[in-house]
This record gives structure tokens, sequence and C-alpha cells, in this order.
């Protein structure tokens, strides 16, 4: 048995759900998420599906996702939880740095063109990006992408010291991007007027050397959006704002430098409706490996000026549950009350 913290309510022109999702999606080469949607052959599909059906969110940023210049794998996908979920009209997604080829030995591993020598860890261009799903209209023309911001160009960045690594080389910093999916400023045209969903998927603060190159960049990647708000990189958002994605992040446990989300989550812009997984005992976790235990690395975060009617996480209630084939990550979602 499946159980909500909250039942999803029926759409409302008063209220709006927005919702995070990492889906770890991600295949080991090009097209063949594609041609899987179109097999249609694997359960995490229908269990996705079924699971988008009981929470019904207005807007989804989706995480782990192939992109296709096209987006055939991102429509296809759509159309396929359409059979058994919401439908969404409006689907965006841009080039990740994922995968993305730096020309460069950025991992040390004396070749070149592996994985960990992309702007952001991936076997090809465009494996594991963001997507977003809405059911009302993108101002695509508005759009602001972030994504080739240089690691060196923002503010007061965290750059490794010198080391042993290829990085923090002069050749590396100068290639070197800040985002390893992307930031993305995306407006909503609601009927109660424009929302701006504030995307990103940062680097997990893992798997490096002393340095600490990967928790330096997810920290980093997490202050962008303080930065952002300070107008450091143009004009900020008109009005309200959702800041959403995966932080890889928790404020307290795990590795990396809890200080950037904590800071972003005491920021008087933002207000954190704090949404718990069912219970007793109530958590706030949004995802849970063996290795690390429960951690809270995805967050939707409006802007102080919304109201919050309510807030949750999908998780089921036992392991071996159908919601559990959709591997670690939970769906996070808050309600916002718009008039």
């Amino acid at each position: 048995m499946l159980i909500l913290l909250l039942v999803a309510p029926p759409l409302r022109a008063e209220t709006l759900r927005v919702a995070t999702w990492n889906l770890a999606l991600a295949r080991p080469g090009p097209g063949l998420l594609l041609r899987d949607i179109r097999r249609d052959e694997d359960p995490r599909l229908a269990a996705i599906a079924g699971i988008l059906a009981e929470v019904a969110p207005d807007i989804l940023l989706l995480q782990g996702v192939d992109h296709d210049r096209d987006l055939m794998a991102l429509t296809a996908l759509r159309d396929r939880i359409a059979r058994d979920g919401p439908r969404y009209a409006h689907v965006f997604a841009l080039r990740p740095n994922s995968g993305w080829p730096t020309g460069l030995d950025l991992d040390g591993d004396g070749r070149r063109g592996g994985p960990g020598d992309a702007q952001g860890y991936g076997a090809f261009s465009g494996q594991g990006g963001m997507a977003l799903l809405s059911r009302y209209p993108i101002t695509r023309e508005d759009a602001q992408d972030f994504s080739a911001l240089l690691w060196r160009d923002l503010p007061g960045a965290l750059l490794p010291e010198a080391n042993d690594r290829p990085f923090p080389s002069g050749d590396a910093q100068a290639v070197q991007r800040l985002s390893s999916v992307g930031h993305w400023a995306v407006p909503v045209a609601l009927p109660e007027g424009r929302l701006t969903i504030l995307a990103f998927h940062a680097a997990p603060p893992v798997f490096d050397g002393p340095e600490d190159r990967n928790g330096r960049r997810n920290a980093d990647e997490i202050r962008f959006w303080q930065l952002y708000l300070d107008g450091a990189f143009g004009p900020r958002p008109e009005g309200r704002f959702v800041i959403t994605g995966v932080a890889n992040l928790d404020p307290e446990r795990g590795e990396g430098r809890h200080d950037a989300i904590r800071a972003l989550l005491a920021d008087a812009r933002v207000q954190d409706p704090r949404p718990m997984r069912p219970g007793p005992p109530f958590r706030f976790d949004t995802a849970e490996w063996a290795r690390t235990g429960p951690l809270r690395l995805s967050y939707v975060l409006p802007s102080a000026d919304l109201a919050v009617r309510g807030a949750g996480i999908f998780w089921p209630e036992e392991p071996d549950d159908t919601a559990a084939l959709t591997g670690p990550h939970r769906l996070v979602w808050v309600d916002l009350a718009l008039e």
C-alpha cells in the first residue's frame, strides 16, 4: 500500500502544486531511453506514471532524464505518463552540461573523453539531464540559461587549491563550467500571473580527493541562487519564484559543505515548507541508500511572498512497494496559494 502525506487535491485555479523528482532514468548510451520508453517493458515507467497519477503535480521538474536535441525522449516520457497519470501540455528542456566534452583530462586518469572529463559527469552529451513539465504555458522566450557560466567567474568561487590533479590547472579553469547539469530560470504563465521556476541539479559532494573538488562545486552550485537573487547575473525574477531541484546536500548529515544549503534555507527571500515523509517517525528525507542512510537532497523552496497550503514527500510504506522501483530518490511537492 502507498501512503501520501496529503491526498492530491483536484486542480483548482487558486492552488498550484509544484514538484521535483530525480527519476534516475539515465541510460548508458544516446537514444536508449527513447527506445526503452517506446518498448514500454520497464516496470519503472508504470510505477512513475502511477505515482504521478496520485500526486498530480501541476508543474514538475525532473532530473535524470537523457536529453536529445528534439526532445524525443522527453516527449515520449510525457506521453507515457499521460496514459496513467496527468497530461502535461508543455515541456521544456535545454542541453545539460552532463556529458558535454571539454577536450581535457579533468579527472587525471591519463585519458581524455571519459565521463569524468566532461563539464558534468556523463558518458555522452545529454546523459542525465533535466526537464520541466507543466500544465500551464512556459514562456520560452524569457527563459534564462546560466549553465555556461564558468566556475571561476562565480563571485567568491570556492575553487580547489593547487594539487597534483589536473584540476584546477589554468587550462581547466578556462573551460570548467559551474553547473554540473544546469541552472535555469523558466517563467510559467499562470492565470494569476507569472511564476518563475529556478531549476538546478547540483553535483554530489563526493567521489573526489582531498582537494574536495566536488564538495566545493556543489556548495557553489547551491550558492549561485543567492547571488542570482542579489542581481549578480542580470535581472532578478519578476515577482514570485520557486527554487527547486536536487541540491545533493543535506543540511546536517552526509558529506558536503552543509553551510551552503543552510544559508539558502535561511535566506529571507525564500521559505522552506519542510515537506515530510509519512511516518512515524516524521522526517524530511528525500532519498536513501544503504551506504548513507536517509538524506534530504531534493528541495522545493517558494519565494517568501507565496502562501504555502501543504507539502509532502511521496514515500512507500514498505521497501518492496511498487514505488521502490523508481530508485532511491522520492518525489517532493509543495502546494501554493496563488490568489
